[in-house]
């Protein structure tokens, strides 16, 4: 080593976190908004929960409205036009047992055709539920972004510890909405609900 050679430190370990999308079909029964919902089933994370239609990137090839295109109309049969499709919010999510992503989730309310299970080998029931009586065992995650969209957020971070449980339960909600409210001391304090600084 010469006296121009400056050891270098270890470059930090950039992020590669999976981008997932997640839809939220709305429609409108006897005033009251309803959300499409499908039950998770078979050998998959948090079976027996409740959760949008969501998935997964194909690739670096698809962007992310191709992609919810795609997985809607694969998960429920429908068809949405990307024209009809708007960004609600995007969470940055941590499982309890560690692992990191990001999701997209996207609103609509004009679609093609009448959703059902198209995939009954990862999922066992699909229904519309009003956004303000959600069913019990939900994804936790999936309820955040809800939550994070019924307050108007555009972002949240919904960063969960080990031990907490995989479905929503008050107790443990760690939803930080971004922008709507001073950033919490600890954001990792068990505090029921959303913390939005006094909007629902």
């Amino acid at each position: 080593m010469n006296g121009h050679d400056v050891p270098r430190a270890p470059s930090p370990r950039r992020h590669t976190e999976p981008l997932d999308v997640h839809l939220i079909a709305v429609r409108e029964r006897e005033g009251r908004p309803e959300v499409l919902l499908s039950r998770r089933a078979g050998p998959v994370y948090a079976a027996g929960c409740w959760h949008l239609p969501s998935g997964h990137l194909d690739g670096p090839h698809e962007d992310v409205v191709a992609a919810l295109v795609r997985e809607t109309r694969e998960e429920t049969g429908v068809r949405v036009d990307a024209r009809d499709v708007r960004a609600a919010v995007t969470v940055h999510h941590r499982s309890p047992g560690g692992g990191a992503r990001v999701g997209f989730f996207f609103e609509t309310r004009r679609w093609q055709g009448t959703p059902r299970v198209c995939e009954p080998e990862v999922c066992d029931a699909m229904d519309w539920f009003p956004l303000d009586a959600l069913p019990e065992p939900m994804v936790a995650y999936c309820r955040a972004g809800l939550d994070a969209y019924r307050a108007g957020a555009r972002m949240a971070v919904h960063f969960q510890h080990p031990g907490d449980p995989i479905s929503y339960d008050p107790c443990f909600d760690r939803l930080v909405l971004v922008g709507t409210a001073p950033w919490p001391a600890s954001a990792s304090r068990n505090i029921p609900g959303p913390r939005t600084g006094g909007q629902e």
